[in-house]
């Protein structure tokens, strides 16, 4: 269900453009939350990203939908994971992620728990919808 990539021509060659990517955070800590939502500082495409293929879209809601819960959207609101817009996640809630996952074990965890942990050192993560 979760690919890496090493570079674009992978990406490209296995599905196009037709993928949620979960992409780090890398804006400082003290970034004010509306500029980390803002669509002008997302840039696509991250070879440190992980990626969801449009064809295991229905499998990664059915497992993560009810766990990537609380984002915060673009507008400034949270809710259900949207997986056609901006989603950003802390590092807190990284953190409870990592426990989350770890105990209930859903449908490629080991994957996005050991990509999660990377990320620890930054400023949380973004799921980036379709």
């Amino acid at each position: 269900m979760f690919h890496i990539f090493s570079n674009i021509d992978e990406r490209r060659k296995y599905g196009g453009s037709a993928f949620i990517e979960l992409q780090y955070c890398k804006l400082s800590a003290q970034t004010k939350l509306k500029k980390i939502v803002s669509i002008k500082s997302i840039q696509n495409w991250k070879d440190d990203s992980l990626y969801i293929h449009v064809d295991d879209l229905d499998s990664f809601v059915e497992s993560y939908g009810r766990i990537l819960n609380n984002g915060t959207y673009n507008n400034m609101k949270s809710g259900v994971v949207d997986i056609f817009g901006i989603n950003y996640y802390t590092i807190e809630n990284m953190k409870d992620l990592v426990d989350v996952i770890t105990k209930s074990k859903p449908v490629g965890n080991e994957k996005l728990l050991s990509w999660l942990k990377k990320g620890l050192q930054y400023n949380g993560f973004y799921l980036l919808g379709i």
